[in-house]
């Protein structure tokens, strides 16, 4: 309910054309916030920027945002604290490469208790310059999920080198090759990258890979003895003390924190980030897609309403926005439009069905196959895909049937509904007179001579004036 919800509101802010830019700049951030202990008389400051939830395009450029702002205003760091399921691959190497990248210190602090740094997280957390976590929270799970399932064969296993390099030890366990080479691609990738990431931040290299290949996860008191993260802190003063005087390395080179008793400023979203964040939502994104198609549809049944096509075509910009910020299959978007353009057919060209039917499936299938990725939080629900789908083929069946009979039925005002309407003489002339059509009476002009009573049919109207002739017999 709540994303229709959205939806509804994406589509009466785009119709009514009020969606305004009057909130703070990129990057703003609210009054600074004193932590518990402090004086308030501290020079140091430090921005905090939320990460709660999936990973997406918005999100990510609301961090990159901060970390550029919060540098740029002379920060003494930027704390990301987060806790997230994970997210897309595209968005989540943005923010690791703006983190790299910072002319200030990146704190990732995965808060509060409970809270999990799985996937995409990981790699932000591996990539910061200093990884914290709160107690009762949790490290890992970072196989990339759009490659997570296994083939339902079964796959060879190879041993695993024993450190000496001499090979696995008997009775050693063994650990399954993916079944395909873009699978075992995909791995490597992502392994690779994160152990680059520890790498450079010193911290666990085998731990990177065993949480990518396997699926790895640590709690908080497991991740620091095995030098995964850098420390545990119960809350943000503690954190801050902790870090305080702490050297880390940045890309222009070393600097030392100075963090005890800094005010936090903390990052507050604009109305650029808001907007983007609903038009990436996958859901809003095909609904607006649809929507604008239905706009464009009743602007085709009732041509001059001009209010539908206008909707229609902001409304599949936007969809179009989101949906290319997003991970799509290219091939479901062509299958959702040639199933349109199936159902569309079907109308003007009946099949019995086979049209129609073959459009709704290619729609429905388009629909599924539109994002390509398992990420959560990045899916459309199929009940979602259900309902459009059956109202897309009923506003096409219905819509479009409909106003192609209209165009099939004669013209009933205008000129060109005179043409063949019938007229009886009311007085006798052989070349002009008086004729009775539309319950009025008209002048006439007729070639031949005509008699009172006479059954006539209009040819064609000139000014106020009818030409006429006589009625065909099957029409006297």
């Amino acid at each position: 309910m709540d994303r229709w919800l959205k939806l509804l509101v994406a589509a009466a802010a785009v119709s009514a054309g009020i969606i305004l830019a009057a909130a703070e700049p990129a990057g703003a951030a609210s009054d600074a916030v004193q932590p518990s202990g402090t004086t308030g008389h501290s020079a140091a400051r430090v921005w905090l920027v939320e990460f709660d939830g999936a990973l997406g395009p918005a999100t990510a450029d609301l961090i990159v945002r901060s970390i550029d702002s919060a540098g740029a205003a002379g920060a003494s760091a930027l704390i990301i604290r987060m806790d997230t399921p994970g997210g897309l691959d595209k968005s989540m190497r943005q923010v690791v490469q703006a983190i790299l990248a910072a002319e200030i210190p990146v704190i990732t602090y995965v808060a509060p208790g409970g809270a999990r740094a799985a996937s995409a997280g990981t790699y932000i957390a591996y990539a910061s310059h200093i990884a914290a976590m709160a107690p009762a929270s949790n490290i890992g799970s970072s196989t990339p999920v759009s490659i997570a399932p296994q083939p339902s064969l079964p796959v060879p296993a190879q041993p695993q080198p024993s450190p000496d390099g001499e090979g696995a030890p008997e009775g050693a366990a063994t650990a399954p090759v993916p079944g395909d080479a873009m699978t075992r691609k995909v791995i490597n990738d992502a392994v690779a990258y994160l152990q680059s990431l520890a790498e450079l931040r010193g911290r666990n290299i085998e731990w990177a890979e065993a949480t990518v290949r396997e699926g790895a996860n640590l709690r908080a008191s497991e991740a620091l003895e095995l030098n995964v993260i850098d420390l545990i802190s119960r809350d943000l003063d503690e954190l801050l003390q902790a870090v305080d005087g702490l050297e880390v390395k940045l890309s222009s080179g070393s600097t030392q924190l100075r963090t005890a008793g800094a005010a936090i400023h903390f990052v507050e979203s604009d109305w650029q980030h808001d907007l983007l964040e609903l038009i990436t939502d996958p859901t809003i994104a095909y609904g607006l897609l649809i929507i604008g198609i239905y706009g464009l549809m009743l602007e085709f049944y009732n041509p001059g309403m001009v209010l539908p096509a206008v909707v229609g075509v902001i409304c599949l910009l936007l969809g179009a926005y989101g949906l290319q910020m997003l991970p799509v299959n290219y091939a479901g978007l062509a299958l959702i439009l040639v199933g349109i353009g199936m159902m569309v057919a079907e109308i003007f060209t009946p099949t019995f069905g086979v049209l129609g039917v073959a459009g709704v499936a290619a729609f429905a299938f388009g629909s599924v196959m539109l994002l390509d990725t398992q990420s959560p939080g990045y899916s459309v629900p199929l009940s979602v895909i259900a309902a459009f789908t059956v109202s897309t083929g009923a506003l096409v069946v219905l819509g479009i049937g409909a106003a192609v009979r209209a165009r099939g039925q004669a013209v009933r005002t205008g000129p060109e509904a005179f043409a063949g309407a019938p007229a009886v003489a009311i007085e006798t002339f052989e070349s002009t007179g008086r004729v009775r059509a539309f319950g009025e009476i008209w002048q006439a002009v007729c070639e031949k001579p005509v008699t009172a009573g006479e059954r006539l049919r209009v040819i064609r109207k000139e000014g106020l004036t009818l030409i006429v002739e006589a009625a065909p017999v099957s029409e006297a």
